[in-house]
């Protein structure tokens, strides 16, 4: 492990914070892919991100996309994207998932250079690999040889960033780690040299508090606080990972569905997000994400059929205009704060 552990370490100019969300329906759950029950209208999401979007000068727009050589890749999700990013100013978080069963490489920094090319200045954030700390079959995490992959793809993805002069943030994500006898974050310390960690402009954390470990409304601000807290003090530190690589909320939300109901949706992102906003600056922080923009099923009975801000006929939750509403109001303070700093 080459270490890098001290804060004053600038892994480069500091990125206004940013919001996003998933715009898609389709995604996966503990056994496979759930797709929607009604297929996506591009036209009435696009007028929904225009909503939320406001006046914010920036929004990403998050697409997922997987490589694999020896079966067939999930679909990429959102389909039919495009009209998402007619808005000028709005960019692509794009997700490169390794979904090759064998753990092969064969072809994947190659993948990973053909979708920044492709991509090009539509792209606002690479993020290489999808959850690779999380064993569970959609994700990452148990594919064999992934954290190799992590680093090859971070190096790629910078490779090519920088060879076409493009403005995005290459980076990776993970989930909170829960497990004391977890490895994940040592084992990826051993394997980032110099270029991993010169080529990592973020490491993003996705976090579902009061989602899968049920947690008292009261105390919501304080676990959020203290995922943010630990990913950035004792999570990144056991990789070897600078307090100068900013952090970034990659995915959060909260399902309604029975017993959870769609007031308790806005309050609970309300609560996130502020918690996440007060701490942007001492923890560095740049950005959140959030999943989804529509359900899967409105009508299921399970918590992953129903984290949309739109139910899956299209019309809006409460939380929707919650969300609209926080980026109002606290995209121009985060990005007050952030020109404050550099001028300090």
């Amino acid at each position: 492990m080459t270490s890098t552990t001290d804060s004053s370490r600038d892994a480069g100019p500091r990125r206004e914070f940013g919001f996003g969300i998933y715009p898609g329906a389709l995604l996966g759950d503990e056994s496979g892919i759930v797709h929607p029950v009604r297929p996506d209208d591009p036209a009435r999401l696009a007028a929904a991100l225009d909503l939320l979007q406001g006046a914010e000068p920036g929004f990403r727009i998050r697409i997922y996309r997987s490589f694999a050589r020896t079966v067939t890749p999930p679909p990429q999700t959102p389909d039919g994207w495009e009209p998402y990013l007619e808005r000028p100013g709005r960019r692509v978080d794009l997700v490169l998932q390794f979904r090759e069963p064998s753990g092969s490489r064969d072809g994947w920094e190659a993948y990973v250079r053909s979708q920044v090319r492709e991509f090009g200045g539509r792209l606002g954030a690479v993020q290489v690999c999808e959850e690779p700390n999380a064993d569970l079959p959609v994700l990452d995490g148990s594919v064999p040889g992934v954290l190799e992959a992590l680093v090859a793809g971070v190096v790629a993805a910078k490779d090519e960033v920088r060879a076409l002069g493009l403005d995005a943030a290459v980076g990776f994500n993970a989930v909170p780690t829960l497990d004391p006898a977890a490895t994940f974050w040592p084992d990826l310390g051993r394997l980032a040299d110099r270029r991993f960690l010169d080529a990592l402009d973020y490491v993003g954390l996705d976090c579902f508090p009061d989602v899968f470990r049920p947690v008292p409304a009261e105390r919501l601000a304080d676990a959020t606080a203290w995922l943010l807290h630990t990913f950035r003090h004792t999570d990144l530190p056991a990789a070897g990972i600078p307090a100068g690589t900013p952090i970034r909320i990659c995915e959060n939300g909260w399902p309604t569905g029975p017993g959870r109901p769609e007031a308790a949706q806005a309050r609970a992102l309300e609560t996130v997000i502020r918690t996440v906003a007060d701490r942007a600056g001492p923890l560095n922080i740049d950005g959140y994400a959030l999943f989804a923009l529509r359900d899967a099923d409105s009508s299921g009975s399970s918590p992953f059929h129903h984290f949309g801000l739109l139910r899956d006929d299209h019309t809006p939750k409460p939380a929707f205009d919650t969300y609209r509403r926080l980026i109002a109001e606290l995209g121009p303070r985060l990005r007050e704060s952030a020109q404050r700093e550099r001028r300090g």
